[in-house]
């Protein structure tokens, strides 16, 4: 008799996944293990998160909470990353959180979970490509004494989702070999950032100061309410390592590349940033000028403080070049969410978004991905505010999405049948701890960060999280109900000959 938990015989081949799942496969499967690992490592982007946030953390606790929280988010995030790859293994698909929400708890929970997953997909791109075009405002300023403004910012935030939609319909092998180059610009950009910020000849701060130093600028009393709040530069910034689910269709043995690319990814950028978040702050000479710099971004005034006008220049390219390969990585992760749900028939224009080219690329899905973006940044020429609030979806829409496929693996007990990458023993305790951290940490999210609390202070992303739920069950009352399938129109048997689609 075999055993209820006995692990199932592993397919013969990637598409007979797929085809087991009632998918067609149509994407170009060109990517190994390294490359899937590399797309999530490259969307978490600690030069990234960690740099456009650490003026937040300088403010919302200081060294203390931010050298702290990154070690007990991180931890908790890994756990989630390891409960996540549990499920993915069973579905490795690009439709990712929402195809596992759906085949686990039904067509509402998918629905639901899918647009939580595209908005926070969309809404990071926003954010990572915007905060790049902010970041090369700064590197202007410094070089030719340039000015930033709202227009200029979003002239070259327009010019980035541009490259980014013209690099990602190259295909998926230019997209894998941009992503490997990422890895190693990221973690070589860490080791270069650091060494010069530690062997410069400038004094640097004690040990006691980078790890017990408090510092609270929100208005809140409570040190355990700062703690919280400012838990969210390493909440931020650990987002994004369902990329490598979204691009399951395009990589090799998928059910085991997969989820070790998503736990390997969320390990290298625990301890990567540990690494930068700690030499940044040894390297801090004056706290106060590096929280009100002129440039705008305090670890610019960090290197500007250490290393001078050329060092400070020299390694804000580093950070860019960094920001660019991070917003590349999630218009890819996101290009392929928009495929896949197009394919159940959850957008408006289905039929067009998931389309593929010759090239088994689904180039207007690209497109969707950046021009989606690109309207929902665009009320930051009037307000900062409204851009916040926007693309504070980011976080409150993708974390949740990671969530909910493991919470319904855990509901469906014994019935769940796990792939050939499974936790074992170990999925329900981990589990449900990576649950309980999804739940509280989408709270703290929500939280008021700064006190007193004004139009201009307050924390929109509950509002948008609230917004995105109700247009979510809007949506799936309108049109889901009728319009919503899990698979395509058309199975695909094994062995079937594959045909793209039409062209772009």
């Amino acid at each position: 008799m075999t055993h209820k938990h006995a692990r199932p015989v592993e397919p013969a081949s990637d598409d007979d996944v797929l085809a087991a799942l009632g998918i067609k496969p149509e994407l170009s499967r060109k990517m190994g293990a390294f490359g899937n690992f590399a797309i999530s490592f490259s969307v978490i982007c600690i030069l990234a998160g960690g740099m456009s946030l650490f003026g937040f953390g300088l403010g919302h606790g200081g060294p203390a909470v931010m050298i702290g929280t990154w070690v007990v988010i991180g931890f908790f995030t890994l756990l989630v990353g390891l409960s996540l790859a549990d499920v993915v293994s069973a579905y490795p698909t690009s439709g990712g959180p929402y195809f596992m929400a759906e085949k686990l708890g039904g067509a509402p929970w998918g629905w639901v979970t899918g647009w939580l997953n595209l908005l926070g997909l969309l809404g990071a791109i926003a954010g990572i490509d915007y905060g790049a075009a902010a970041f090369i405002g700064a590197f202007a300023q410094l070089q030719w004494d340039v000015t930033p403004t709202s227009g200029g910012t979003m002239l070259i935030f327009a010019a980035i989702l541009v490259l980014h939609g013209l690099l990602n319909s190259a295909g998926v092998r230019l997209v894998n070999v941009l992503n490997s180059i990422s890895v190693w610009w990221q973690l070589g950009g860490v080791a270069v950032i650091v060494g010069a910020l530690t062997l410069a000849p400038a004094k640097h701060q004690s040990v006691s100061f980078v790890f017990t130093h408090f510092h609270n600028d929100t208005g809140f009393s409570s040190p355990f309410y700062v703690v919280l709040i400012g838990s969210l530069l390493a909440g931020y910034t650990f987002c994004g390592y369902d990329a490598s689910a979204h691009v399951a269709e395009e990589t090799t043995d998928a059910q085991n590349s997969v989820p070790r690319g998503i736990v390997r990814a969320i390990g290298w950028s625990w301890a990567a940033g540990f690494v930068l978040l700690a030499g940044l702050l040894f390297a801090i000479q004056d706290y106060a000028k590096t929280q009100n710099t002129e440039t705008g971004v305090p670890p610019a005034q960090i290197f500007l403080d250490v290393l001078g006008a050329s060092g400070a220049k020299a390694l804000l390219l580093i950070v860019i070049v960094a920001m660019l390969f991070c917003g590349n990585a999630e218009v890819a992760a996101a290009s392929r969410m928009v495929y896949a749900f197009s394919r159940s028939g959850a957008l408006w224009g289905s039929k067009s978004w998931r389309r593929v080219n010759a090239r088994r690329t689904p180039v207007r899905a690209v497109w969707f991905a950046v021009a989606v973006p690109y309207a929902l940044a665009f009320p930051a020429l009037w307000s900062p505010v409204a851009y916040g609030a926007i693309t504070a979806i980011n976080a409150v829409g993708m974390i949740p999405a990671y969530g909910i496929p493991v919470f319904l693996a855990l509901r469906k007990g014994h019935a769940y049948q796990p792939g050939t990458w499974s936790l074992g023993r170990w999925r329900r305790p981990i589990g449900i701890i990576a649950v309980t951290y999804v739940v509280i940490i989408t709270v703290v999210f929500c939280l008021p960060q700064s006190k007193p609390i004004t139009v201009d202070s307050f924390n929109y992303a509950g509002v948008t999280l609230l917004v995105a739920l109700l247009l979510a069950w809007g949506t799936w009352i309108a049109v889901g109900k009728r319009d919503y399938r899990l698979t395509t129109a058309h199975t695909a048997q094994p062995g079937e000959a594959l045909l793209a689609e039409g062209g772009f």
